[in-house]
């Protein structure tokens, strides 16, 4: 089998959909080779998203920390609010080239899900969109959103109810639905080309930050901080500056009630080498090698797997990756809003909860460049039943 990061990614899917993958790589490497397909998603991204989100530089946040200068790519400020209509945007045209009708897609925040929604109705294609019960639960305003949209929102009540289960069924129903369905998988995990096509949609967000920093400031910035869950985010946002050694790439994940506890999602911290969702990654296992349940306040980060890309970066060292629990995330959320009026979303805050504790570290000449992935609209319900239960 053919892994595309060192030992990490390939298929591990049964042989009909492996015939679908094959199906979807050609079609995919075609279409970026196509002018027409590129200046359309180009287009969409422009006049329908709202690109290029703005580079902030977040003066206030810089002034409390104290030290190095903190600035903001502001994927919340994309239609739909985070940075997941980017990739949303580039498969659903995949799928219109490919002639399928349907989209089916998981969701664990919600943000993937409203994105998918927004771009099927904009299609005028069906959609169906599984979500694990308990993220239903926490995520009201994005479920009623996806159905505002015209999505049927399915629940999932196997395991632990939430985004590992929902991505689970999806792909089970994919297979159900092979022929006329398009399986468009929210971040870079799952079996090749799953990785490779969501990167490649999410790259604008590093490629737009190298060129709007250096504008501003001349030079490359010292650290990229992004959250990590699945990966998106911070692949898109790390990609352009693989290649440059002197810019210091992070990725904070989910520490949840403690590293120590059972209660994370630290699978870079914590995990192993394993398979989960057609793909060898690392994984978070129990002592008999079974998945664990994972858990973060963040609903898009309670992932126990991580995109295969990341595992690779982490075992060549060319990305370091640390933990934030619920509890620092929550007082990032709360300082983010109060100083410079931006709420973000939950999973966002643990990349400013480990950029304040970075920059406070640093001379005030380097700069920190955090991924605002989302805002925290969808959070606001779950932040309030938080502070009132401490």
């Amino acid at each position: 089998m053919k892994f595309q990061f060192g030992k990490f990614g390939g298929q591990f899917v049964p042989e009909e959909v492996k015939k679908a993958l094959d199906e979807l790589e050609k079609a995919f490497q075609d279409a970026i080779k196509d002018p027409e397909f590129i200046n359309e998603y180009l287009y969409y991204l422009k006049d329908y998203v709202g690109r290029p989100s703005s580079l902030y530089f977040a003066k206030n946040l810089s002034d409390i920390c104290g030290g190095a200068k903190i600035f903001l790519k502001r994927e919340d400020l994309n239609h739909t609010g985070a940075h997941k209509i980017n990739n949303t945007i580039g498969q659903i045209l995949l799928a219109k080239r490919m002639g399928k009708k349907k989209i089916i897609a998981e969701t664990g925040a919600g943000q993937h899900g409203v994105a998918t929604a927004t771009a099927a109705a904009m299609f005028g294609m069906e959609c169906e969109i599984f979500q694990g019960s308990l993220d239903i639960e926490r995520q009201k305003l994005n479920v009623f959103k996806m159905e505002m949209l015209g999505a049927k929102v399915t629940g999932v009540n196997q395991g632990s109810k939430s985004l590992a289960d929902a991505v689970d069924v999806a792909i089970d129903e994919w297979v159900k639905r092979i022929d006329d369905t398009f399986y468009l998988l929210g971040s870079v995990v799952g079996p090749h080309p799953y990785p490779t096509i969501v990167k490649y949609f999410q790259k604008i967000i590093g490629e737009e930050t190298k060129q709007q920093f250096f504008e501003k400031e001349n030079k490359l910035p010292d650290y990229l901080v992004a959250c990590v869950g699945g990966g998106s985010n911070a692949m898109g946002f790390f990609n352009e500056f693989l290649e440059d050694q002197s810019v210091n790439l992070i990725g904070v994940e989910a520490a949840g009630k403690g590293l120590q506890t059972n209660q994370n999602a630290a699978t870079l911290s914590l995990g192993r080498t394993g398979v989960i969702h057609g793909m060898r990654t690392k994984v978070l296992l129990d002592e008999h090698d079974r998945i664990k349940e994972v858990y973060s306040i963040s609903a898009g980060l309670d992932y126990p797997g991580v995109g295969p890309e990341h595992a690779y970066l982490k075992e060549t060292n060319r990305v370091n990756y640390f933990a934030i629990s619920d509890r620092e995330a929550v007082e990032a959320f709360q300082v983010l809003s109060k100083t410079e009026g931006i709420i973000p979303a939950i999973e966002s805050a643990h990349a400013v909860a480990y950029a304040m504790k970075l920059a406070k570290k640093l001379p005030k000449d380097k700069s920190v460049i955090v991924n605002l992935s989302g805002r925290g609209d969808k959070d606001v319900e779950s932040i309030e039943k938080y502070l009132k239960s401490q």
